[in-house]
């Protein structure tokens, strides 16, 4: 019994497989995603260098920093 349960089940995961596998149709779709998440991620850190490097949130950020070190413990 054990077996023929096994041997049923083995089938049907195959077939499944298989299945999943042939409407599966996106090969090579990882890498091209990969590139677009890297110059999404690469524009973004552009923005990021423009506006932390602007006069006003640059003088902020050292006014921070400089209260922070001047801070009594």
């Amino acid at each position: 019994m054990y077996k023929v349960v096994r041997a049923r089940m083995r089938a049907l995961m195959c077939r499944t497989v298989c299945r999943v596998r042939s409407m599966r149709g996106d090969d090579g779709m990882v890498t091209s995603e990969y590139a677009m998440g890297i110059v999404a991620a690469v524009a973004f850190a552009v923005v990021l260098y423009k506006v932390v490097t602007s006069g006003a949130v640059s003088a902020e950020l050292q006014a921070i920093v400089k209260r922070a070190l001047d801070a009594k413990a």
